[in-house]
């Protein structure tokens, strides 16, 4: 036992065991939150509580964690009843009391964050100039996420200013901030691009500080279907491919010798009905010119009803088409080539997607780890100067074999046949200026540039087709008929 003066107890409530188990844990979390001081000092006020196994343990963790530290000392003169200087060991033991042990316990359980996370910051080419996109968070003790547009090395063209008071409570707040974060940064691209500060730009408005209630308007960011959709929730039954079995046979009564009747006419069955039409934009091997596929259902490839002849590109079953509740959808697969579709506005990207500008095959990609360390030696590996980029685009060849790849400049990367950073000269399907890739709030997003022959991006799972959608399937391109189903 200690001697000499008589230590200050925190608790000798039984519930002291269960208070240093909760001391242990949350110590345990403060260190992982790079936090180590505070957890030193909390080990070391809850094992100076009473000299036992319990609290040897405690200053033992604490003296692991930095063996220097001058509290675990005192904890451990305390604890020997050594006299001394003890001041800032009574400081933690009133500090880390029970009421702040259970907070801490309270806000590690809790997905949250203490601090302001970390920011987004872009640059983006607009009208030939470079504007900065800056998107912070305050944290929680002043919830709200503000959004810069800058202009000219410095001007405040607009900012946006989101509160979300009303989120701090959730369990997965962290992971809910970030996604307001990324949703407003983009709104705020998605504004620039559409013209909507172009009087501000000009002077001839001024742009302020907008208070906003509503939520981040990204609808012209689209991202395509990723999973497959459960045919449950799409309200139709599952259908079956095993043949109807016959009920038995009832046993037959003697026969009755009548005279046989005329037979009456067999009324011919009625024809499915067409739902949908495809049309053959471009096909370099011949075929229909429309495919009007009857029933609900068709396969796209050799082995279905939209078979492509002669489109060597096209698996035997390669996409499913279905007709559900007046809708169409799309259904990859996964046996072959892919099916592409042509993007009507932004779409998010994610890494490894493939899309086709003109008639190339491109696949985005996560640039490698540098290794920019010298050698054993040490020599250091001579290379070109690079610049800061995140991601890449790599030409993808008959066969799967990879063509030329580029490195985005910063976030941004351009691809046509006259401008860009990717150019395919001889291409004729590829305009001058064709489609931009843009790293924004960690999303990569691809615009088409307004061309004529598109881009077109290959689905994931299934994706709902709209009336004049296009369709890309190995060199062939089709677009979507919905009048049918409209009438």
């Amino acid at each position: 036992m200690l001697q000499g003066s008589e230590p200050f107890r925190m608790s000798a409530e039984p519930s002291l065991t269960h208070q240093r188990e909760s001391a242990a844990r949350v110590a345990q979390w403060l260190v992982d939150k790079g936090r180590p001081d505070e957890a030193v000092g909390l080990l070391a006020a809850w094992a100076a509580t009473v000299n036992d196994s319990e609290g040897q343990h405690l200053l033992a963790e604490a003296l692991r964690i930095d063996p220097g530290a001058k509290i675990a000392q005192m904890a451990f003169e305390r604890m020997e009843g050594v006299a001394g200087d003890h001041a800032a060991l009574d400081q933690a033991i009133h500090h880390y009391g029970a009421q702040e042990l259970a907070r801490l316990e309270a806000e590690m359980k809790r997905p949250s964050f203490r601090r302001a996370q970390m920011g987004f910051n872009n640059n983006i080419k607009f009208h030939e100039q470079t504007f900065h996109v800056q998107t912070e968070d305050s944290g929680l003790d002043q919830p709200h996420i503000i959004t810069h547009l800058f202009a000219d090395g410095g001007r405040v063209i607009k900012s946006h200013k989101r509160s979300y008071a009303d989120a701090v409570a959730k369990a997965d707040v962290a992971e809910y901030v970030r996604g307001l974060m990324k949703s407003q940064h983009l709104e705020m691209v998605l504004l620039l691009r559409e013209g909507r500060f172009d009087n501000v730009i000009a002077g001839r408005e001024v742009g302020g500080m907008a208070l906003l209630t509503e939520p981040p308007n990204v609808d012209n960011i689209k991202k395509l279907a990723s999973q497959k959709k459960q045919r449950a929730e799409a309200g139709s039954p599952a259908s079956s491919t095993a043949p109807p079995v016959a009920p038995p046979s009832p046993v037959a009564p003697a026969p009755v010798v009548v005279q046989p009747a005329a037979p009456a006419p067999v009324a011919a069955a009625p024809a499915p009905k067409v739902n949908f039409t495809l049309h053959v934009l471009r096909s370099l091997t011949g075929g229909p010119e429309r495919y009007d596929p009857p029933g609900t259902e068709v396969l796209v490839g050799a082995a279905g009803g939209i078979s492509l002849p002669g489109e060597r590109f096209c698996h035997p079953e390669e996409a499913l088409l279905s007709f559900r509740d007046g809708r169409l959808w799309l259904e990859d697969l996964e046996g072959g080539n892919g099916v592409f579709l042509r993007i009507r506005t932004p779409v998010e990207l994610e890494m490894l997607d493939e899309f086709v500008v003109g008639d190339q095959l491109l696949r985005i990609q996560k640039n490698p780890i540098p290794d920019d360390g010298p050698d054993p030696d040490p020599t250091y590996f001579y290379s070109s100067p690079k610049w800061p980029s995140s991601f890449r685009v790599t030409q993808v060849f008959e066969g799967g074999a990879d063509g030329c790849s580029v490195v985005a400049r910063g976030n941004t990367l351009q691809i046509g046949s006259a401008v860009g950073d990717l150019v395919f000269p001889d291409d004729p399907l590829v305009a001058e200026q064709h489609c931009l890739i843009e790293e924004q709030a960690g999303a990569m997003v691809l615009t088409d540039l307004g061309t004529r022959t598109g881009v077109f991006v290959r689905i994931r799972g299934e994706q709902e087709l709209a009336h004049g959608d296009e369709l890309l399937i190995g060199r062939t391109r089709l677009v979507v008929d919905l009048a049918r189903s409209a009438a």
